[in-house]
Order: C-alpha cells, then structure tokens, then sequence
C-alpha cells in the first residue's frame, strides 16, 4: 500500500507541474487572468495532497484500512476537485458547457477535508 500511495503522490504532483506549466505557458493566451487564477487553484490543491500522500506513507502507526480509506478519499478528491477546476476554468476554449459538473467541485472538496479529518482523528485517538 504505501508503495501505491508513493507513485500516485508522485504522479499526482508530476502531473501538477506539467499542469501548472501548461497554464503559465499555453493557456496564458486562450484564457482570462480569472480563469487562469481558477485554474492555479486546481493545480495548487493537486500539489498540495501529493505532498500529503508522500507524508502519509511515511506514517508507520496508522493500519492497513485507515490508510487505504485516506489514500481512496485523496485520489477521488483530486479527480474531483481539481478535475472539475480544470474543466471549469477551461469552458470558453470549449463548445461543452462544464456547468453540469459543478457538483464536483464542492464534492471533491468535502472528500479532501474526510481525508484529513481521518488523519486527524487517527492520530488523536492514538495514546502518546
């Protein structure tokens, strides 16, 4: 399992970059500087839970399951919200109108916030 957490957070936060690179460079001249702000936020919460996935494989104290339930809240989190933020922010470039998946982006972002309340919690309940 951590081996899995350690290539996703590594193909999380490569695919960040390349991303991020993407926006600054290509879309620059495609897109407003608010969707391009839009689109940073995307980038910066993926990058962030890369660093939080290689963070919780170096956790030695937390079971099997807990660690599988974090890794799978992550994963579908990211997918969700910074997909979701990059379709989004993307829309003028394209004929489909995204707004049918505005949904996601909330939800991601309640998966994100379980993920770390688990941790959270985890780590509180363990005695000192």
């Amino acid at each position: 399992m951590k081996r899995r957490i350690v290539l996703t957070g590594a193909f999380i936060g490569m695919l960040a970059i390349i991303l991020g690179a993407f926006g600054a460079h290509l879309l620059k001249r495609y897109l407003s500087v608010d969707e391009l702000n839009t689109f940073e936020v995307g980038v910066r919460y993926q990058m962030y839970h890369a660093f939080f996935l290689f963070f919780l494989s170096t956790r030695k104290d937390i079971a099997e399951k807990t660690l599988k339930t974090i890794y799978n809240l992550v994963v579908a989190g990211v997918l969700l919200f910074s997909g979701s933020i990059y379709l989004l922010a993307t829309k003028s470039m394209t004929l489909f109108d995204f707004k049918i998946i505005v949904f996601a982006t909330p939800l991601g972002g309640f998966l994100l916030i379980i993920a770390w309340a688990v941790l959270f919690f985890t780590i509180l309940k363990r005695k000192s």
